[in-house]
């Protein structure tokens, strides 16, 4: 069977293929090669987190109790149990049976660990049944939900599937590896858990440089500084170091199968998510899981050059100092030489922070940044250093540090308070939080329009900020939204540059291609993959001036970026929205059951499957579409509804 996604391999001529690889570029050789001359670095990184990403299921690594414990969530009984050095998990599976799953592997350590099993050949899925490591027990990730095996969500489906999802950023070297026609995984790495070479790139050069430096040439590699790597972590280039740590630390759509060789430029290798709604509050703060690259673009931090390691280790992941320490080695009376626009004063103390010496209350990331509990017990830190706003709390319902702790307080209280500690709060400049708010709400207020293309091209607000707002003005887009926006498609940032890119759509198709065409070919890959998805109707054209050599390239790119990514069930959307732009129909059906397959929740794609069945006077096939989706979600009043309109109407003609 050949999958929807062989389609676009008709849109363009030629495929993508790797661009400058030389023979002689570096191979991964391994951790221990590393630490054996590296060995301070070494002894550090044994004890991180990173460590400890992934590793095989023997007793040095498994902290859970297989000795025949059993828990019971909604019906199933699950029993842990061990045979000499194997562990097994009895469960229910993709069936809904009971069976007997053995332990592929473990993942992470502190505070839970999780387990892998294999459910085919080479497909690994992450279990929801978790051992807490502290409090010594075995817990389910979603406890009040009821997740059958009938259901996308069941731990045996695609969002729990360990080589799509998680695989890439707890290895080092990884390869995917998904056959379409197959629907099987060969995955690969060079190293299970996080190593040197996932940060410092393959060392081979550099192990060759390091044997003898004297006859290294630099000039027979491919890709590599002097020090025979393919990244260099200078002190003049914070950068560097952030979109490295970013590529794992951020919520992001992947382009690639593969991790990305260490010093590629994040954009060339993902689509970084904004503050949209169900990730981020309407003030930035993080809700769900959206590790730290988001929140840190947002901080003053960020803008002023702080990197990852000023405040954390490189190698054991262990924050510098302990308690307040870490903030105050540069928030002091004295300051910091690296920081000289930072204000001099005394932070740690009760003048400032009004609350007892030593106590919880009294911690800089108390009000500077909040926890929110993921994974259960994972309590993880808001990384946008911002100020409480309480006084936007109420108008807003977004979060403020002050009520988090106050829980029996209102934020009007907390608002009065800090006006009374700080008088200086009265002349705080503009917000986005509200605008923001009312945006997400989808108020027509027509000057929340002007206001936020006012935000977007406001220099005063960070990129991911000014990005949010030309992603919130698509809801008012008109013609003169896409010309007031023009000027942010040539923007440096690369995150304003895309998000700029979907606003040109109301703009007529010549002036569309006239302003969008230069992007095809833009320094990076998701600027120029945007362009493409804005131009996709011209692009369908037949005889388009647009499919010139720069435009074949963009469309391979984006081609790549969707069969990479075929075991998605939101891909699987994606490509089928595609094919419906080219007019493919037969391989817009195949992608919309795909995604189904994968997800029998994709309400949409069942729908569209019957539409596109009717509009070929496939009646039966429409029909039996609609039951097999009601079928699979009886509960969806949509669903129901679709179902007696098509009866109704099919019974007319």
């Amino acid at each position: 069977m050949v999958l929807a996604a062989g389609f676009l391999c008709a849109i363009a001529t030629g495929a993508v293929g790797e661009p400058g690889k030389s023979e002689k570029f570096p191979d991964y050789v391994g951790s221990e090669t590393c630490v054996s001359c590296h060995r301070a670095a070494g002894d550090a990184w044994r004890t991180s987190h990173h460590a400890q990403a992934w590793n095989e299921p023997t007793g040095r690594w498994v902290r859970g109790d297989f000795d025949n414990r059993t828990f019971e969530h909604k019906g199933v009984l699950s029993r842990f149990t061990r045979d000499g050095g194997n562990y097994f998990v009895t469960t229910d599976g993709a069936d809904g049976k009971s069976r007997k799953f053995k332990v592929a592997g473990t993942v992470g350590v502190e505070p839970l660990q999780q387990y892998l099993a294999e459910t085919e050949p080479g497909r690994l899925q992450a279990l929801d049944l978790v051992w807490d490591t502290q409090q010594k027990r075995w817990y389910h990730l979603y406890p009040d939900q009821d997740l059958p095996h009938t259901n996308g969500l069941h731990w045996t489906g695609p969002y729990k599937n360990w080589n799509a999802r998680c695989a890439e950023c707890h290895a080092t070297g990884y390869e995917k590896r998904y056959s379409q026609l197959k629907r099987r995984y060969a995955t690969r790495q060079a190293e299970k858990s996080v190593g040197c070479e996932a940060c410092h790139g393959p060392g081979s050069a550099h192990v060759t440089r390091a044997r003898d430096s004297k006859s290294f040439d630099r000039a027979a590699w491919s890709g590599v500084n002097a020090a025979g790597l393919t990244i260099g972590f200078g002190r003049k280039s914070p950068e560097t170091e952030i979109q490295q740590c970013a590529g794992c630390h951020s919520r992001r759509e992947a382009f690639d199968t593969s991790s990305p060789v260490p010093g590629t430029p994040f954009h060339d290798s993902y689509r970084l998510a904004l503050l949209r709604d169900g990730l981020y509050h309407a003030g930035g703060q993080i809700r769900d899981e959206v590790y730290v690259y988001g929140s840190f673009l947002q901080s003053k931090m960020y803008v002023r050059g702080v990197r990852c390691t000023n405040c954390h280790d490189p190698h054991s992941g262990a924050l510098k100092a302990k308690g307040n320490a870490v903030c105050t080695q540069c928030h002091n009376p004295v300051g910091n030489a690296a920081f000289p626009t930072l204000r001099r004063s005394e932070y740690d103390s009760p003048a400032h922070h009004f609350h007892k010496p030593g106590s919880d209350a009294a911690q800089c990331k108390s009000c500077h940044m909040i926890e929110r509990v993921y994974m259960g017990i994972d309590g993880r830190r808001d990384h946008s250093f911002r100020v409480p706003r309480p006084d936007l709390s109420e108008a807003s319902g977004t979060p403020n540090a002050c009520t988090d702790c106050h829980k029996d307080k209102p934020p009007s209280w907390a608002a009065a308070k800090v006006t009374t500690i700080f008088p200086d709060t009265l002349n705080r400049p503009p917000n986005h939080t509200i605008l923001f708010s009312h945006a997400r709400e989808g108020r027509s207020d027509p000057d929340i329009a002007r206001s936020l293309l006012e935000t977007a091209l406001s220099s005063g607000q960070s990129g991911i900020v000014r990005a949010t707002a030309l992603d919130l003005l698509g809801r008012y887009a008109t013609q003169g939204t896409a010309d007031g926006a023009t000027g942010l498609l040539r923007d440096p940032d690369p995150v304003l540059r895309a998000a700029a890119i979907p606003l040109q759509r109301t703009a007529p198709p010549a002036v569309r291609v006239k302003r969008l065409g230069p992007l095809l070919r833009d320094q990076r890959r998701s600027v120029r993959i945007a362009a493409v998805r804005a131009l996709l109707d011209i692009l369908a054209e037949e005889g388009s001036p647009m499919l010139s050599r720069f435009g074949r390239q963009a469309i391979e790119e984006y081609q790549h970026s969707l069969t990479s990514k075929a075991d998605f069930p939101a891909i699987q959307m994606a490509i089928a929205g595609t094919a419906m732009v080219f007019k493919k129909f037969s391989a817009a059906e195949q992608a919309f059951s795909e995604a189904v397959r994968l997800d029998p929740q994709r309400v949409d794609a069942w729908m569209m499957i019957a539409r596109l069945r009717a509009a070929q006077g496939d009646t039966a096939g429409a029909t039996k579409a609609l039951r097999d989706a009601v079928a699979a979600n009886p509960d969806d009043a949509r669903l129901s509804n679709f179902l007696k309109d098509f009866r109704r109407s099919d019974g007319a003609n």
